[in-house]
């Protein structure tokens, strides 16, 4: 079939006519006005011949007047990609030769420079896509524009927006003048622009039933003729919206703070690597005497905070609470929450009806007591937590009696009571007070740049450890130098895991820090042991360093020097102005030296049993995949443990579940942005803050350690491939320790999220690198090879 008409189109005829051809013939099968028109199927284009005899008797039909030509690929308007713009429109088409004509063009455009980056941006195999082309009588409008049923700045499920310009639609979606907009939120309007009020309200009736209709917001073209008749040009998904918040079923609305760059990861986690991180964060929590509901929100991590911020009690603290983990940007959109009059206290509530509140009696003494013990202690703090850390590693791993699917699920069902936590996270946490006290302590007597010098180069952190490992594996590498440089990651990985890679100590490296990796939260990422690629592309960047006093252990000693030195400097000052306070600055400030360097241990000890966890997984995976449930071992990361247990024990087939959920994780693995905090409605609470001045230039975000420096920008998104010259200011999302290897060459950290006691800008003060946390949009705002300079100081980021 060659032409079809467009009243016979089907949403299920995609693969036939293309993507924005069966939502138009979905509109008229709906009842809605859309100009007359025919397709010109993607058999014709396979085939490479224009039906030229076809096309002009289905003109003929049309009433051979004008046309408008547009493409309708079958990688086109679909529920994550749009391909907006990147094929061809062709208006005004008169006659059949042009009408030929303007059909091939639309075809030549499946494959401009574009629409191919377009599809490669996004996986599409080029080979896989068909275009067909669509003819429609054209509408001669007076005004024409874009409906958008949900807000697509703010993410605002309860608005649309309305684009309008005098004229063609074309002017609109291609930018090419001033438009008049609108945001419908159910407030009465007057008559302003070109659009009347009553048009408006026609305009949110149709966004209402499309929305209905299709399931999910849409992005509407329209245009209205001399006669005042709505036309339909278009409907297709808003591909750009951050998945909604699961419904609450309460009126008022809720708000859901993004927990995972807590841990350096903005990309989706897996439903295996989900339902663990939910239990644990859950139990994290619960140890500190707070309850808050852990949800899924396109992949991500959210906690739905709403009864801390409408509980009397918790509100008071909420916002400074977040200052050591969630930084400055969580706090931003908090304050703003609290001043909402939505989130108002709730009479009477002090919170604990809600399952909020303070912490219990019970864990207030134990925090006490813990913090106060490794103040008073350190060293002995030290090693009670490496004890039992090195207890947590040894028990984790399964007894080799484990030889069935059933008995490894029975080993990830148990649950161990022993409670190591309070030997953990009591230093840790006493270390973190001791960092964050001293900033208010000496408030007006030392600025936070000094402040961050005293906490360089700090000793005890495994991460630091862990890096300064790999530096000296690259010290000791001798002959094999040029091989280890000219040979691409990815293939010195496989080489090591073939045991084919000669013997430069990677065996013992994995041995200690194979547990590890980028995104080594989620129990469904590989370890650096199962690929290493992202070990021997860091071991490439450190042998690019060619001079030993930009080493990572001489700029270690060096900021550890400068800590020690800032330190004795700070106490004599502020002991001179304010004695009790120099002294109390002081002490804490020395507690933080021995105590702040174990934040990371935590995690650490975390990883263990995590890795143990996937172990099993991987193998009961396989035992699935030979019984036919499953297409591959690591398919079980797209399961829930109740799903699994549904497969070992009644051969449930999850085949179609795991293929669904793995195409929505491969669309989510490519968004950009990640919304600080959400409201029910869908709400991006940061887009709706006031905006911060900046000079040209200049990107303003939170200094989170002190230094200048200037350098080529290197923008990285995955750190298994970064190569990073010595002297290069790395600039990213986010960064977890799995990064901090690229810190080494680095000069400078720009990052889009972070706290100031997070893992990148601690690990950037323990190198002496300056850093600037919270730029928001700093991957997409500064282009790999510009030359910045990062005040870590001021927390300015200026593009040259």
């Amino acid at each position: 079939m060659s032409v079809i008409a467009l009243s016979e189109v089907t949403a299920e005829m995609v693969d036939l006519v293309g993507g924005k051809a069966a939502g138009l013939g979905e509109l008229i099968r709906r009842g809605e006005r859309v100009p007359e028109g025919f397709c010109v199927t993607t058999e014709a284009h396979r085939r490479g011949v224009v039906p030229a005899a076809e096309i002009i008797a289905a003109y003929g039909r049309l009433g051979a007047g004008p046309v408008a030509v547009r493409s309708s690929a079958t990688a086109e308007d679909l529920p994550d990609a749009s391909f907006a713009g990147q094929q061809d429109t062709v208006l005004n088409v008169t006659g059949g030769a042009e009408l030929i004509a303007a059909i091939g063009r639309c075809w030549e455009s499946l494959h401009s420079d574009r629409a191919t980056a377009y599809r490669e941006a996004r996986h599409i195999e080029h080979r896989e896509v068909r275009m067909a082309v669509i003819v429609q009588r054209m509408v001669t409008p007076t005004a024409a524009g874009v409906l958008f049923t949900a807000n697509p700045l703010t993410g605002c499920r309860d608005e649309m927006a309305v684009d309008a310009a005098p004229g063609l639609g074309t002017t609109v979606v291609d930018g090419a003048t001033a438009v008049d907009h609108y945001v419908l939120d159910g407030v009465a309007r007057h008559d302003t622009g070109c659009l009347t009020a009553a048009h408006l309200e026609r305009l949110r009736a149709t966004g209402e039933r499309l929305q209905d209709h299709f399931g999910c917001p849409q992005d509407v073209e329209w245009a209205i003729d001399a006669d005042d008749v709505l036309w339909l040009l278009q409907s297709r998904p808003i591909t750009s919206l951050f998945p909604l918040p699961p419904a609450t079923g309460k009126p008022l609305p809720r708000v859901f703070l993004e927990f995972g760059h807590v841990q350096g990861m903005l990309q989706p986690v897996t439903p295996m690597g989900m339902a663990t991180l939910r239990a644990q964060i859950t139990a994290m929590l619960a140890a500190l005497g707070v309850r808050v509901e852990i949800v899924d929100i396109g992949g991500r991590l959210y906690g739905d905070l709403t009864d801390l911020a409408r509980s009397r009690s918790s509100r008071r603290r909420l916002v400074k609470l977040m200052a050591v983990d969630f930084g400055p940007r969580a706090q931003a959109v908090m304050q703003h929450v609290l001043a909402d009059p939505r989130f108002a206290p709730t009479s009477g509530g002090t919170g604990r009806g809600a399952g909020q509140g303070a912490a219990s009696l019970r864990t207030a003494g134990r925090a006490v007591v813990g913090i106060v013990r490794a103040l008073a202690r350190p060293d002995a703090a030290r090693i009670r937590m490496f004890e039992a850390i090195e207890q947590l590693r040894v028990r984790s791993v399964a007894t080799d009696d484990l030889r069935t699917a059933a008995d490894r699920l029975r080993f990830l069902e148990a649950r161990d009571d022993r409670d190591d936590s309070d030997a953990i996270m009591w230093p840790i946490v006493a270390g973190m007070l001791a960092a964050a006290m001293p900033a208010t302590l000496l408030k007006g007597v030392a600025d936070p740049g000094e402040i961050h010098a005293v906490l360089g180069g700090m000793p005890h952190n495994v991460t630091i450890e862990m890096d300064l490992a790999l530096w000296r594996l690259a010290q000791g590498v001798g002959e094999h130098r040029r091989l280890l440089l000219d040979t691409p990651p990815d293939e010195l990985a496989a080489r090591h895991l073939a045991a084919t890679l000669p013997d430069i100590g990677m065996a013992d490296f994995l041995d200690a820090y194979g547990h590890r990796g980028v995104a080594e939260v989620d129990v469904g990422v590989p370890r650096w042991a199962e690929d290493p690629t992202p070990v021997f592309a860091a071991l490439a960047n450190y042998l690019r360093v060619t001079d030993p006093g930009q080493g990572p252990d001489q700029r270690f000693h060096r900021a550890a020097a400068a800590a020690e030195t800032a330190l004795g400097e700070l106490v004599t000052r502020t002991r001179r102005r304010r004695p009790v306070r120099g002294r109390v600055a002081g002490f804490l400030l020395r507690r933080a030296r021995s105590l702040a360097g174990l934040r990371e241990a935590g995690k650490f000890a975390g990883l263990y049993p995590l890795r143990e966890r996937r172990r099993q997984l991987l193998l009961i995976g396989a035992d699935l995949t030979g019984a036919g449930l499953l297409e591959q071992p690591d398919d079980i990361m797209f399961l829930t443990l109740d799903e699994v247990r549904a497969a070992v024990h009644q051969d449930v087939d999850h085949r179609g579940a795991v293929a669904s959920r793995r195409a929505v994780h491969r669309r989510e693995l490519r968004r950009r942005s990640v919304p600080v905090a959400l409201l029910s409605d869908g709400t991006d609470v940061e887009t709706v803050l006031p905006a911060a001045s900046a000079l040209d230039g200049t990107l303003l975000g939170v200094g989170a350690s002190a230094g200048r420096v200037t350098g080529p920008a290197r923008v990285v998104r995955d750190p298994a491939t970064a190569h990073v010259e010595p002297g290069d200011v790395l600039v990213a999302a986010t960064t977890d320790p799995g990064w901090t290897p690229l810190f080494l060459t680095a000069a400078a950290l720009v990052t889009e999220t972070g706290a100031i006691m997070a893992h990148g800008p601690t690990v950037a003060r323990e190198y002496g690198i300056p850093a600037v946390i919270c730029v928001p949009d700093a991957t997409r705002t500064i282009s790999t090879g510009q030359l910045v300079t990062v005040d870590g100081g001021a927390g300015v980021v200026t593009v040259h």
